[in-house]
């Protein structure tokens, strides 16, 4: 396969009054990006940071800051994302319906890159348009649990949709987010997945080392 394995861990399982050292720890474990969790309140009900807690973060690492936009409007997250330091914006396709081509072209004009992020219940074949565009999105997260909440359960059927991304554009960097860990990688890395983001399996771990490097592994044999 030709594509990179990228280790994710998620910033939301991370002791949010220690982000700096817990950053440090877990890039030191061998995580190729950190997953920032961007939620607003009202496209999912859970409050948790924004361009202020990049911006800090982004003074003690020049690590990959892969920024999940789960809110209702990211037009208005680009500029300041941007000028905080993010470098992945993955917008989700259920709220760009109308402006993603505007939102795509936005978001590499701010020095970032592109990705478009989908919902256990939305059909894989809203997110084709955005791949197969003139300036298209350069990566695709397909959720494995509903997005809002660290700590939920995989969803194994969601596999069929990143079995379908591999098969149609075998370069594409495909992430998984959701429940992620050990005991489901094989799944996940089998069905095509190259971007793994987890966030209790990682930090909730004796050896984060261990796990990220497991995960890594099972990315590469795939």
């Amino acid at each position: 396969m030709g594509v990179t394995p990228n280790i994710a861990p998620s910033m939301l399982s991370a002791d949010f009054a220690n982000l700096s050292s817990e950053a440090h720890r877990i890039l030191n474990s061998g995580a190729d990006w950190l997953h920032m969790d961007v939620m607003d309140g009202h496209f999912v009900p859970n409050l948790t940071i924004g361009a202020p807690v990049i911006e800090s973060l982004r003074k003690h690492t020049t690590a990959y800051l892969d920024c999940h936009m789960m809110v209702t409007n990211p037009l208005d997250y680009v500029e300041p994302l941007g000028k905080a330091g993010a470098s992945g914006f993955t917008f989700h396709v259920e709220t760009s319906k109308d402006n993603w081509q505007e939102l795509i072209q936005m978001i590499k004009s701010h020095g970032m890159r592109p990705g478009v992020a989908l919902n256990p219940g939305t059909p894989i074949g809203e997110v084709y348009p955005l791949v197969e565009a003139e300036k298209p999105v350069e990566m695709v997260l397909v959720m494995t649990v509903e997005p809002g909440f660290g700590g939920q359960k995989f969803m194994p059927e969601m596999m069929d949709k990143v079995r379908i991304l591999r098969k149609r554009y075998p370069l594409l960097d495909i992430e998984v987010d959701g429940g992620l860990g050990p005991s489901n990688i094989d799944m996940a890395a089998s069905a095509g997945a190259n971007c793994i983001v987890a966030g209790s399996s990682v930090f909730g771990a004796s050896e984060p080392a261990e796990v990220i490097s497991l995960l890594r592994s099972s990315v590469q044999k795939a």
